[in-house]
This record gives C-alpha cells, structure tokens and sequence, in this order.
C-alpha cells in the first residue's frame, strides 16, 4: 500500500502554479461560456444566487484545503472520507465520483466540438461527426497525460492562460461602460426564494472542479502546503473570475441576443469590437474546454491509482510507467468515454451534453458532502491542539456540508435519483473486491478488510 503523502518513485512532480491551473482550468470549462443565457430568467435572483454560490465554493475550497493539510497524499474525497468513515464509505464516494469525471468527460468532450464546430461545421455537420470529434480529443488528450504529468500539466498552464482572456475583457467591457440600471439580458425583476436556488446550482455546476488539486496530491512539489495554497487561491480566482464574466454579459447583453445566443460572451465582445473579435472568443472557449477536458482526464486516472494502492480498486490501475502515469487507469476510462459516447451517438449535442452533466453533477455533490462532513469527523475524533483551530475547521465542514445538502435540493429529484442509484452500484462491486482479496490471501472465512484504514 502507499503512504499518504508519500510520491510515487520515478513520479514528475509540479509546482505551485500548475497546481493552481489544474484548480482554475478544471472548474472554469465549458459551463461558465454557456451559463449567462441559462441565469438571465432569473432575473433579480442572480445576486443573491451568486452570492450564495460564491460563499459555497469559497467554504468548499477551505474545506479541501484543510483536509489536504489534515490527511496528506493523493485522492481527494476518496482519502479523506477513508481516513474520516473507513473503507465502504470511501470507496462508495470514489466510485461515484470517478464516474462523475468520466461521464463529465464525455460532456465537457461535447461541449468542445460544439465550440469548434463554430469554425469547422463538419465536426457538428450529424451525430456520427459529432462523436468521432469528440473520441479525437478525448484520446489526443489522453495521449498527453500518458505521456506524464507535467506535459499534462504544461498544457493545463497555457489552455488556462488562453481561457481566461474573455472572461477578462468582458469584465474589462463592464468595467469601463455604463451598464443600464438593472440586468439587460434578465426577464425577471422579482426576487423569489426558488429562483435564487436554482442560480446557486446552476453556478456552481460551471464551477465543479475545486478539489482538482488534491486528487494527484503526491505529485505536486511541497505536498500538503502546496496543494492548500493552490487550493485557496484557485478557489478565489474561480469565484471572481466566473461572476464577474457573467455578471458582464447579463448586465450589457440585451435580452433578445442573450436569449438567441449559443456563445454570449462572443457576442458581448462581437458588439464592442466586431465580428472578429467574436471568433477570437469561440476559438478561446473551445481552448477552455479543451484545457478542462485535459485536466479531468489527468484525474480520471489519477484517483483510481490511488484507490488502488490501498487496495480498494483493482490492482492494475494502480500500476504506472517509470514517470508514475498510471496509463491503464487512463486507457481504460477513457475507453469508458468512449463506449459512453458512442451509446448516446443519436441524440443532439444538446442532448447529449445535458444528460452527461445529470450525471455528473450529483455525483460531484455526494463528495463534497463527504468531505465536508470528514472535516467535521477527523476534528472530532482524533482531537485538535489548539480551540480556536478546532471551532474554525468545524464551523467550515459544518458550512460546507449544509452547502452541499441545499446544492443537492436544488439540483431536482431526477438528479438526486441518479446520484443515488450511481453510489448504490458501487456497493457490490466493492464486496467482489473484499472477497476477490480474501481468496488471494487464502482465506475462507467471509471478505475481510481491503487494505488498512488511514
């Protein structure tokens, strides 16, 4: 079994701020260039839904970056809820949110054809195009990471670089223009409590991903220190990156050409500066995208390695080259995407893209709750030195498990319906393993523990 905290011989570390990309590039990917049309109908319960939102992610991202200084090593919501509940809790966690990455990957995939396509019509031109487009960057991507970390991680870095500049000149626009009074794109001006939930969820769909740091944690330069600070200054850069970009569009884009629009941050932008500038931005989204796609890819093989060297996965995952890539891990899901992909070949993208996220999203949630509630466990059980640190951490996994809790609500019935029947597949599949383990040991006395808990 691996030590926590401990980096895998051979393994290519990153630093500081490709841990920071990894944060920022996997939580700003295609949701946030797609998000104002969806937020405009609610009209005036987008501050109050932002602000919500804005909160949740800062107390999640406090969340993670304590316990990554609480339980070192690599795995995110897996090591933290094993070392908080134990092996069935965690794996249970795991094994949905692995899910949720390569299921997210396929949408995320989508989402970056349905951006090119802008430019290169044939890649959306049937469905069939637009699954081998989306197979092409799923396993031109996934080529990358086999590679190594850090070529995963430098593309991370200029992908994340390229994103960000229309989100910048947007809140550039807002800045240096006189927005009317009131939201142009917004149809309501009512605050209603229903409306407000549903723009915290809906933002915090676009900003999933602020835990990215923690998963590779053995691989990352200064360890548990670093991957804190690039938590906590991803989190914020996320946060005020994603509403004020928003915040831009809905306030400068009249309603009628948010309402008809499929990129609205290029049709801000278009307005101020022309056509070109327009396809500047489709050509960033697609990068954003793109860069999002690389870094879940990099964790959809990165948290079942570490699943699997404390024996709570199957043992070939857990397996790397002499640059600690875990390239079976990555083959394999990727292969998953694949069959993913090609299972839903005759729905729209549109479709397609919104079924993939369902799946995704709740799976998500159940970690975060998990981790959250681990924050509150660990404080409890092993002690704190010190009161004043013990109240913080569990007034922040407080915070972050109710967070998750309404985040949940206001994801819908179906959505929670989904996250439940993805935690319950897992529960057999764990106890194969327990006995699968059991006979390699020789035993024959019933499953016996996998691995030792944290």
């Amino acid at each position: 079994m691996a030590s926590p905290g401990r980096t895998s011989p051979g393994a290519a570390q990153v630093g500081f701020w490709m841990a920071t990309a990894l944060v920022v590039g996997n939580a700003i990917g295609s949701g946030i260039f797609l998000l104002p049309p969806a937020l405009a109908p609610f009209g005036a319960d987008n501050l109050p839904g932002w602000l919500l939102t804005a909160a949740g992610g800062l107390t999640l991202g406090l969340v993670f970056a304590s316990l990554s200084r609480r339980v070192p090593g690599a795995g995110g919501p897996y090591v933290y809820t094993r070392a908080a509940f134990g092996d069935l809790p965690a794996f249970t966690v795991a094994w949905a949110y692995w899910i949720s990455i390569w299921v997210g990957n396929a949408a995320i995939g989508t989402s970056a054809v349905g951006y090119t396509g802008e430019l290169v019509p044939w890649m959306v031109a049937t469905p069939l195009n637009t699954a081998l487009s989306t197979l092409g960057f799923v396993w031109v991507l996934t080529l990358v990471n086999c590679i190594g970390i850090r070529a995963a991680g430098w593309v991370q870095g200029v992908t994340t670089a390229i994103k960000l500049l229309p989100l910048v000149a947007a809140i550039g626009l807002l800045v240096w223009s006189a927005p009317p009074a009131g939201m142009a794109g917004a149809t309501s001006s009512h605050f209603t409590l229903g409306g407000t939930a549903s723009v915290a969820t809906l933002a915090l769909w676009a900003m999933l991903g602020l835990e990215s740091a923690t998963i590779p944690a053995d691989k990352v330069k200064g360890a548990a220190a670093t991957v804190e600070r690039a938590t906590i200054v991803g989190t914020v850069v996320t946060v005020i990156l994603s509403a004020a970009g928003c915040a831009a569009v809905l306030l400068l884009v009249p309603g009628p050409a948010l309402a008809a629009s499929t990129a609205p941050f290029a049709t801000l932008i278009g307005s101020a500066w022309g056509p070109g500038a327009a396809r500047a931005v489709s050509i960033f989204a697609a990068t954003s995208a793109v860069g999002a796609l690389n870094g879940w890819i990099l964790l959809q093989g990165e948290l079942p390695r570490a699943m699997a060297a404390d024996g709570l996965f199957l043992r070939a995952f857990g397996r790397t080259t002499a640059r600690g890539t875990p390239v079976t891990g990555l083959v394999v899901t990727s292969g998953l995407v694949t069959v993913l992909v090609l299972l839903n070949v005759h729905r729209t993208l549109v479709g397609v893209f919104t079924f993939f996220v369902l799946l995704a999203t709740t799976a998500s949630l159940a970690a975060y709750l998990a981790s959250s509630l681990a924050l509150v466990r660990l404080r409890v059980r092993t002690g704190e030195t010190g009161r004043r640190r013990a109240l913080t951490r569990g007034i922040i996994g407080s915070a972050g498990a109710v967070y998750a809790v309404g985040a949940l609500a206001g994801a819908g019935g179906e959505a929670v319906l989904w996250g439940a029947v993805l935690l319950a597949a897992g529960v057999p599949i764990y106890f194969g393993l327990r006995r699968s383990a059991a006979r390699a040991e020789g035993r024959d006395d019933g499953p016996g523990p996998i691995g030792s808990t944290v």
